[in-house]
């Protein structure tokens, strides 16, 4: 992506440092939807199932146990933990074959080096030391390759190497903190402090198996796994870290089928109940991910925690007593990594009614079930996640994760801190005129006259622009984020409805009874609803991000509406959320609000922004009456005077006039910019804001297409001001994301017309060249 730093404007009125960025949003290069079929239920990544097995792909063993001299069946999947020979025979470090390994260790190695994961080095640990001066072999075994089904539906996302599995760590000086998306740290650069650090090649071990560990849910082989092996890998998970060395978990081994066959008939009745509350994209979805293997595995391992283990004092429990399931959780993460290293596949299925599924286990009531692990041997493992190749979600970038000395100020080691407004606004580029051209050229040859879809090219050669890609993705799934907050300018008058009406609002929002849950049930949307500045207390519900930054704004005829760091705050909120939703899979994002005197405080924006005049920006809002209206022009004109918002310094003018919810939907606008991910813009409020957010970082604008035209005043000021043409026009005045959704489906429609629309010459029809519209 260009340096996008060029002729914007920083928050604080000062253009923002430019540093090298990537050029790419999150969802570049992703599949459409999910790949194969089958029975579904759900897991920890919830991901798809791999495709059909190629020709020439191994096919399954029959043999109950495969010959300790003869290489096992699943051996190109084997991870070698230590630096052997992997087919030496005999001596002091040979290494046993049994079991579906290529190289595997002796028990307590394997155990060992997967718990390295998780703590490389413990005082007065049972486990045993790898022996540091033992032979490596003179090159690592190659990463298994991708089979061809997965190789040729996956395309790369940002940051990560295209055609198969991440690379191994290359050399890398010791002492050196740059990690490049996609890729692990380098085990090799030890520094000179690290003098219990496992040797390169077993760090280098360690490392791959984290890399290339999977939730899997397709392609098990029928082989029975060796009993050495299943030991092995329970003996790892039971050397896991735990609160009070108090050990709460245990391993339930599942293998008689008609057991497994009541599991999973619990599991088809939580998927289908799961199906029936997804949206219309998501859904369709649904229907080819694979996400249980319960029966296609030979054994099953229910992991169960103890709660009470260890008695009234256990060290470490008293003030958190979830650390006891956290510890199991870790014994988890030990068994999967010791697996991946055996060539053991594992998939987590998480559709369950916990307590439905203890009871068809038959467990004592003080049990709990943490986790339940399908395990088997696998034909290839794939190179990233399926939940990631099938489009589903992607993986969060480290650097979103990582927080220097407080939360919320980015940084990963060795980096400058950096705030996540700062960061966003760096990776902000403009439109890709490459791939508009070629949107141009594509509709001129498509089979309608030219400029026959009026807007609709437009749009679809702005979304090319944004995507960088001709034609762009179908945008969808799609989600709109109702942003909700209360305004202390209320207090003048300005409306009729009384402020509490916002919260009711926001449980009608979650009980999915208004026009939004209705218009989005209708486009196939999901509805996220964000608490930024409510003033009073809502539920901890499914559907409502807390994200409250303040109980509401101050009067802004008496001073700033609220701080310019709680502006920061809510701007970066709506970022979050932008993030998070695309992370989520979501292709394209629309806007959403709900905050009883929100109009007056849009007013103030658009009159700071476009430096129009009060009585010209300022509506009837909810419909009121002409007082009122007057009343309201008086507040905005007294609100500038008081504060003199100016557009120069956008973080400080929504501050001084704004809301938590425009502030909220300018961060919403600018993340979905630099996911490069199209947002579309409901009414005056969403209007409102993206003036703020297109004065944060100009090429925002990129992003953003006019869901439709309110009849609101000042949203035909924002549109001519932003030079954004509205796909609707209904005199709608509901906010909401209702106008949004209206227009999501004729967004879409322009998509897939530039996508599937056949041109003059494959569909062997005459081109006239003409610019009027054929005789009808």
């Amino acid at each position: 992506m260009p340096d996008s730093s060029h002729g914007q404007t920083h928050p604080g009125g000062d253009p923002p440092p430019a540093e090298p960025q990537g050029g790419a949003g999150l969802l570049d290069g992703l599949p459409e939807q999910g790949h194969g079929a089958g029975s579904s239920s759900s897991s920890a990544e919830g991901e798809a199932p791999a495709a059909e097995q190629p020709p020439g792909a191994p096919a399954p063993s029959t043999a109950t146990r495969p010959p300790a001299s003869t290489a096992p069946s699943g051996e190109h999947n084997v991870i070698p933990l230590r630096g052997v020979d992997p087919h030496q025979q005999g001596g002091p470090d040979a290494v046993p074959s049994s079991g579906g390994t290529h190289a595997s260790p002796s028990p307590g190695d394997a155990a060992n080096t997967a718990n390295a994961a998780n703590t490389a080095h413990t005082a007065g640990s049972a486990a045993s030391t790898p022996e540091p001066g033992h032979a490596a072999p003179e090159s690592a075994e190659p990463a298994p390759q991708a089979p061809s089904a997965y190789r040729g539906d996956w395309v790369a996302p940002q940051g990560y190497p295209a055609g198969g599995l991440l690379p191994e760590p290359g050399p890398m000086p010791a002492g050196t903190a740059s990690v490049s998306p996609g890729r692990m740290p380098d085990p090799g650069a030890a520094s000179e402090q690290g003098q219990h650090a496992y040797p390169e090649e077993e760090r280098r071990a360690v490392y791959r198996a984290i890399r290339e560990r999977r939730d899997v849910r397709s392609g098990f082989r029928p082989d029975p796994i060796p009993d050495e092996v299943l030991t092995r890998i329970l003996e790892a998970a039971h050397r896991a870290p735990s609160v009070g060395l108090s050990q709460p978990w245990d391993f339930v081994l599942l293998r008689d089928r008609e057991q497994r066959e009541r599991v999973q008939h619990l599991a088809h009745q939580q998927r289908d109940a799961f199906a029936r509350d997804l949206p219309g994209a998501r859904a369709r979805a649904f229907t080819g991910l694979k996400v249980e293997a319960i029966l296609d595995t030979p054994v099953n391992i229910a992991v169960t925690v103890d709660p009470t283990r260890g008695g009234r004092h256990t060290l470490g429990r008293h003030a958190q007593p979830q650390t006891a399931a956290y510890s199991a959780s870790l014994a988890v993460q030990n068994l999967w990594l010791a697996a991946r290293a055996e060539g053991l596949g594992i998939g987590w299925v998480s559709f369950f009614a916990e307590r439905d599924l203890a009871q068809a286990l038959e467990l004592p009531a003080h049990l709990e079930v943490v986790a339940y692990l399908c395990v088997g041997y696998v034909n290839e493992f794939p190179p990233e996640p399926e939940l990631a190749l099938g489009g589903w979600a992607q993986r969060r970038p480290l650097s979103w994760a990582v927080h220097s000395e407080e939360y919320g100020q980015r940084g990963l080691p060795g980096q400058p801190p950096t705030s996540l407004l700062d960061e966003t606004v760096a990776v902000i580029g403009p439109a890709r005129q490459p791939a508009m051209t070629e949107a141009r050229e594509r509709q001129s040859r498509m089979t309608k006259p030219p400029g026959a879809l009026g807007v609709l090219e437009d749009v679809s050669v702005e979304l090319s622009g944004l995507a960088g890609e001709c034609p762009p993705p179908v945008p969808e799934p799609a989600a709109v984020a109702v942003f909700a907050g209360d305004h202390g300018v209320h207090a003048q008058g300005v409306t009729h409805w009384p402020q509490e009406v916002t919260a009711q609002m926001v449980h009608n929002f979650l009980a999915e009874g208004a026009v939004v849950n209705c218009f989005a049930r209708q486009a196939g949307a999901e509805v996220t609803v964000v608490d930024v500045g409510v003033a009073g207390d809502l539920p901890a519900v499914p559907g409502l991000l807390p994200r409250k930054v303040a109980r509401g704004t101050g009067d802004f005829t008496t001073g700033p509406a609220m701080s310019v760091d709680q502006a920061r705050h809510a701007v970066e909120a709506g970022i979050e959320v932008a993030r998070d939703l695309v992370a989520a899979g979501n292709r394209c994002l629309l806007t959403g609000d709900m905050g009883i005197a929100n109009t007056t405080a849009s007013a103030a924006l658009i009159a700071t922004f476009t430096g129009r005049d009060a009585a010209e920006v300022t509506g009837r809002g909810t419909g009121v009456d002409d007082p009122t209206l007057q009343r309201k022009v008086d507040v905005v004109r007294q609100g500038l005077e008081v504060n003199q918002p100016t557009s120069r310094e956008p973080l400080r003018a929504v501050a001084a006039v704004g809301g938590l919810e425009h502030a909220a939907l300018a961060g919403f606008i600018l993340g979905a910019a630099a996911q490069r991910v199209p947002v579309i813009l409901d009414g005056v409020i969403a209007g409102a804001a993206a003036l703020v957010a297109t004065a944060i970082a100009p090429e925002a604008r990129t992003a953003c297409v006019a869901g439709h035209r309110s009849s609101e005043p000042g949203h035909a000021i924002i549109l001519e001001h932003l030079e954004l043409r509205p796909l609707v026009d209904l005199e709608l005045r509901l906010g909401e994301g209702s106008g949004a959704l209206l227009a999501l489906p004729l967004v879409q429609g322009a998509i897939r017309a530039l996508r599937d629309v056949a041109t003059f010459d494959a569909a062997g029809v005459t081109d006239k060249r003409d610019t009027r519209s054929p005789e009808r």
